[in-house]
């Protein structure tokens, strides 16, 4: 038998050259975007003032199953993509399992992380309209440092609003960011009246992401020629990230594999829904039935533990509400390391595929997460973020389990990012002054009582 290479990458002429719309092959779609204003399903033109057109209309179009990738967007891909999918022949091998173990890694880029191939297709879109600069907010500075590479591409203006504590735990993410010319703001700030607000109730709060989405978007609507643009999440954000699904999906045909587990870490699903996206479709049309795991923080567990019900997108409850799993957008998680998986809800498109059955969740303390890092660091050689090694705990479990039945099974993970910025986190795990916080069944009560209700919806 021919043994499968290390690393399998695909020519840039095998670049896929759209993008995939899981929605247009789900069964059921998930439950329509509320206009707060109104109370009212939102329409796309209720999501201008927002949001660039092209990507009102991308975040509303439940039919179009493919999407082309304009030319410019697929040149600037070819700087970083395609990404490689690895055997991780060391890691099986330090397990004793005989499961075969591929990632797909989305670290090679400056931003170092999957957040680059959604940051480029916004910013490109906000350029064609002839913006004069968008706003955003980033958790743990991934989502920051890609958007601010790409609108620096484009000469498009920028202001991140990053939370605080990540803020602070990351000094450095700041410097890349200032780097390419944008502007950052820990948040919440004093600098927006949602942000004054919030400190004001929370005097010390360490933020969310739902804090930081809610000054970006007040920046963005208050600033004229501006608009928001947001990196997980959305529709979107999903239909540009299932480039790496697609890419992952040719990877393994060319070695004559196919996945029976994906597993993707879960913050607001952008890595997760890009990655699945391809293989969910052969799940919604029949072809094939892989298993499909989310695995997220114990710290912040919106799909083990959260709601399905219509929740505010952020916590100065200024968006829209959407139908998704959620811990309700008041819950402010511990400031713990899981970075950018600090997000009180789920995608709405993956939390209707959860909720429907077609894919899995399990949630893990951050001692545990970095135990697996540590492990997988020594074996591959690459320092994996706290956000990816989520994932790789979760297939480092499924490996384990081959090993006890002795099937052979075929995992593929998603390791979205490096974890150099995440240096403080690794020294007190070393330092073992790392601790593991999982809300109560009270506290997590407390936030669900404050969900809005929706007149004849909810």
């Amino acid at each position: 038998m021919k043994k499968i290479p290390h690393r399998i990458y695909l020519s840039e002429d095998q670049m896929p050259a759209q993008w995939y719309n899981m929605r247009a092959d789900m069964k059921s779609l998930p439950d329509p975007i509320i206009n707060p204003a109104t109370n009212q399903p939102a329409v796309e033109e209720d999501l201008y003032p927002v949001f660039c057109k092209e990507l009102a209309h991308q975040e509303m179009d439940n039919t179009t199953r493919y999407v082309p990738i304009p030319e410019e967007i697929q040149e600037f891909y070819k700087m970083y993509r395609p990404s490689p999918l690895i055997r991780a022949y060391n890691l099986e091998k330090a397990l004793d399992t005989p499961a075969r173990i591929y990632y797909k890694f989305e670290g090679n880029n400056t931003s170092g992380s999957h957040k680059l191939n959604s940051a480029v297709a916004q910013a490109y879109y906000a350029k064609k309209q002839n913006l004069k600069g968008v706003t955003t907010e980033t958790g743990a500075g991934q989502w920051g440092t890609a958007l601010a590479e790409a609108c620096s591409f484009f000469h498009l203006p920028l202001t991140v609003y990053m939370v605080k504590c990540s803020y602070e735990q990351k000094p450095f993410r700041k410097s890349v960011i200032q780097t390419f010319d944008a502007d950052i703001v820990p948040s919440p700030s004093t600098t927006t009246q949602v942000g004054r607000k919030i400190l004001e109730e929370n005097p010390g709060t360490t933020g969310s992401l739902g804090c930081a989405i809610s000054e970006a978007v007040e920046k963005a609507v208050s600033t004229e020629g501006y608009r928001y643009v947001l990196g997980s999440v959305l529709n979107q954000v999903l239909l540009h990230q299932s480039i790496i699904g697609e890419e992952s999906l040719l990877a393994m045909q060319m070695i004559d594999e196919y996945p029976d587990i994906i597993v993707g870490c879960a913050g607001g699903g952008s890595n997760l829904g890009g990655l699945i996206a391809p293989f969910m479709r052969d799940k919604l049309t029949g072809a094939a039935n892989p298993r499909i795991i989310a695995v997220e923080p114990a710290s912040c567990p919106s799909m083990t533990r959260g709601r399905y019900a219509y929740d505010f997108c952020d916590t100065g409850k200024v968006t829209p509400l959407a139908k998704m799993y959620t811990l309700g957008c008041d819950f402010i998680p511990s400031a713990n390391h899981a970075g950018g998986l600090r997000y009180h809800g789920m995608s709405p498109i993956l939390s209707k595929l959860y909720h429907d059955g077609y894919m899995e969740a399990v949630s893990a303390e951050q001692t545990k997460i970095f135990e697996t890092a540590v492990t997988f660091a020594k074996q591959e050689t690459i320092l994996p973020a706290p956000e990816s090694a989520h994932a790789i705990y979760g297939a480092v479990q499924e490996a384990l389990k081959c090993k006890e039945s002795g099937e052979a099974k075929t995992i593929l993970f998603g390791l979205t990012g490096t974890g150099y910025f995440d240096m403080v986190a690794y020294q007190a795990y070393m330092d073992k002054t790392m601790t593991d916080y999982i809300p109560t069944d009270e506290e997590l009560e407390a936030s669900f009582a404050k969900l809005p209700k929706i007149p004849g919806i909810q």
